[in-house]
């Protein structure tokens, strides 16, 4: 068996790192794709663990070579899923899990159709900014410019497969490893019953819903 490319995509603050985590702690079978940035390391992150930390440079010479998959600017940020990083494990069998950004999640569409994308949805916006505020790690400027690009990451939700709303994080990795067992078996028809958007529609908050696209 070929392993499954699954991205996991979702605006910032709505927990997919958390989700992430979960997802690869249960099952061994998903691996975790390590991503380059361009970014400072966060407190506690490791340089290959967490992402491979470079320089702007040293990304665009990557880009120049044709090493990503997909790569895209974040918050005046880069990030990047090498090839490098997903042929391996998939040729083993293994199912590589992307934690990426949704421009990154629409390269991965169109260069990837055997990639089943996951959108992960905070429960209303009041949560999102909420955990933002959370963090600690963002001035006010930069949670309110977070939340102008999650509304144009909410707009581009049409291009996924599946959604889970991350009211628990628990429940929501529950959810993500279904997606991932439905997929190894074939049951795409329970997929679309249990993750759709329009099943999730008429129970999301009314403002969020109003950002997602139909």
């Amino acid at each position: 068996r070929r392993g499954v490319p699954f991205v996991l995509s979702a605006p910032s603050g709505a927990g997919k790192t958390t989700v992430c985590k979960g997802v690869i702690q249960r099952d061994p079978g998903v691996v975790l794709s390590v991503s380059h940035t361009t970014r400072p390391p966060r407190t506690g992150e490791q340089d290959g663990v967490h992402y491979h930390f470079v320089s702007a440079a040293e990304f665009r010479k990557l880009v120049a070579e044709g090493a990503f998959l997909e790569h895209a600017e974040y918050s005046g940020n880069l990030y990047g899923t090498s090839w490098a990083a997903i042929d391996a494990p998939l040729a083993r069998g293994q199912d590589v899990l992307l934690e990426i950004e949704t421009e990154g999640a629409r390269q991965v569409r169109e260069r990837r159709r055997d990639a089943h994308l996951i959108f992960l949805l905070p429960p209303s916006l009041e949560a999102l900014a909420s955990r933002l505020r959370g963090r600690g790690t963002e001035r006010s400027e930069e949670i309110d410019r977070r939340l102008a690009i999650a509304r144009r990451e909410f707009a581009m939700a049409g291009l996924f497969d599946s959604f889970v709303v991350n009211e628990h994080a628990a429940r929501a990795v529950d959810d993500v490893l279904a997606i991932v067992a439905a997929m190894r078996c074939g049951a795409l028809s329970e997929l679309g019953d249990r993750f759709s958007l329009a099943r999730l529609r008429a129970t999301l908050d009314p403002a969020l819903a109003a950002w997602l696209p139909g």
